[in-house]
């Protein structure tokens, strides 16, 4: 099995996909003026703005989803893989994907916001939706839908219970079998509650633990300070094959980097626009903008944090392609969460092992129920014809399969399958996107046309041009008819 997932990721994870996200990334960077730059601002205060609705969820909790997704354990073992195989520079390329890949969450989620439905009093958007509304390729949509349920449903919630079930167990000696039961029982607790309980969850969790996170690694930062332009120096120069020892893994710097930071913060696979089309705006473009700034949460600030304690001391190991090592400074001590532990129970003796466990805890889990929920807006998308309510129970015990399945399978395993589901919903996304660029630049050249006049923008479809836009249709005159 392990053998035939390599086989498979070498074909999804090729140098042309490395290419496809960096070059949708520089292109939609380009075409937006550089938006995740000159919109920081912006971002944030859309953050706190709007409230819940009775079918839809808030800014805020919507922000919360998307990096209950995007906020996982591709942000601990993820950047500890990255640095293994592909050395310090993976960081620096890490970043690079969060930079570009902000102006295609921008676009993704604007457009997840611009062809929404409202299904059982509840929206509901994301790829599947833009793509046969927006590009009128109806089989193209329903083959993204089933990618994204065998993706989310199945191959990814493994890898976080895994991670889960291996840093619990380094930290508290628990058995995987109690793991697995415990988390299947929380899982079924939560995704029986629906939209609500799960953006409740995630709302109040993520938050607390990603200030948590970032606060600490800041104070392991701030106590070698002195170290920090020598870490700087060493992520640039091995990025860009400066450095004599990891000059000559650059191009594995390039492709984990790649890789994991797609993995990380999602921008472009197609996860993020489910939860944000959720979200009770005025017009596209602010979900669009708060995206983007989920992206740096994410990469810059979390993974940034991972990255830094391990570098900062020398904490790290790196294997070239045939497996030596380039550098030792563990030991003994595989790439994954594990790693991640050691390091931080060298710096904080009796403290640092527990809390990147609880770390971890928290962000895998809620990142097991975005991808539930994801899973579950494209089985809605697929029950919008004729009704298959089994489809949805049926998507509940198999995520709470995927659980108790991905915590006793190896750690390897678990990240091959879902390094195949992130590839897959990858490809097809961003291909989408591409071609549907167009009303995600109308609605934002819209927006900063209203901001500039000095009004709360209002999005008016018919006014961009943008047809089969059909919840802010029936919006717009529902407005007339009061009027």
């Amino acid at each position: 099995m392990n053998e035939f997932v390599t086989v498979v990721n070498a074909v999804v994870w090729s140098p042309a996909l490395v290419f496809l996200c960096l070059g949708a990334g520089l292109y939609f960077s380009v075409r937006t003026r550089f938006l995740q730059l000159r919109h920081f601002r912006e971002m944030i205060r859309l953050i706190f703005q709007g409230k819940v609705s009775e079918t839809g969820i808030s800014p805020f909790q919507a922000l919360s989803m998307t990096l209950a997704g995007r906020v996982g354990t591709g942000n601990i073992a993820g950047v500890a893989t990255a640095i293994t195989f592909g050395g310090p520079g993976a960081l620096f390329w890490m970043w690079v994907v969060a930079f570009l890949g902000a102006s295609s969450a921008f676009v993704e989620s604007t457009l997840g916001q611009v062809y929404k439905e409202k299904i059982n009093d509840e929206y509901r958007g994301g790829p599947a939706f833009y793509i046969e509304k927006g590009l009128g390729m109806k089989r193209y949509a329903w083959v993204f839908a089933f990618v994204t349920i065998l993706s989310c449903g199945l191959l990814l919630p493994g890898v976080q219970a895994n991670a889960i079930a291996g840093s619990l167990q380094t930290a508290f000696g628990l058995d995987t079998r109690i793991t697995a039961a415990g988390l299947a029982l929380l899982v079924a607790f939560i995704i029986f509650g629906g939209l609500t309980r799960i953006a409740n969850f995630a709302s109040a969790a993520v938050p607390f633990m990603a200030i948590a996170y970032i606060g600490v690694a800041l104070f392991i930062i701030l106590i070698n300070i002195d170290r920090v332009p020598a870490m700087l120096w060493l992520i640039l120069s091995s990025a860009l094959g400066f450095d004599s020892a990891f000059g000559a893994i650059l191009g594995l710097a390039i492709m984990w980097g790649v890789r994991r930071g797609v993995y990380s913060n999602e921008a472009g696979q197609g996860t993020a626009p489910h939860a944000s089309s959720a979200a009770s705006v005025s017009h596209p473009a602010k979900q669009g903008l708060v995206q983007a700034f989920s992206v740096y949460v994410d990469t810059l600030f979390i993974c940034s944090a991972t990255g830094f304690m391990l570098l900062i001391l020398g904490l790290y190991n790196v294997e070239g392609p045939d497996g030596s090592a380039l550098y030792t400074g563990m030991a003994g001590v595989g790439a994954g969460a594990g790693y991640v532990q050691q390091a931080m129970e060298t710096l904080m003796p009796g403290f640092g092992n527990i809390f990147v466990a609880l770390a971890l805890f928290f962000f895998a889990f809620t990142t097991v129920l975005a991808y539930y929920y994801i899973a579950e807006t494209n089985v809605s998308y697929i029950n919008r014809s004729v009704a298959r309510p089994w489809l949805s129970l049926l998507l509940k015990f198999a995520v709470i399969g995927a659980v108790v399945y991905g915590t006793l399978r190896t750690a390897e395993l678990a990240w091959g399958l879902g390094d195949i589901g992130v590839g897959l919903m990858a490809w097809l996304n961003i291909a989408a996107i591409l071609l549907l660029r167009k009303p995600a630049f109308a609605c934002l050249d819209d927006y900063e046309a209203q901001k500039a006049l000095g009004v709360d923008p209002v999005f008016n479809p018919h006014a961009l041009g943008i047809k089969d836009a059909e919840y802010w249709e029936k919006r717009l005159e529902a407005k007339e008819s009061l009027e």
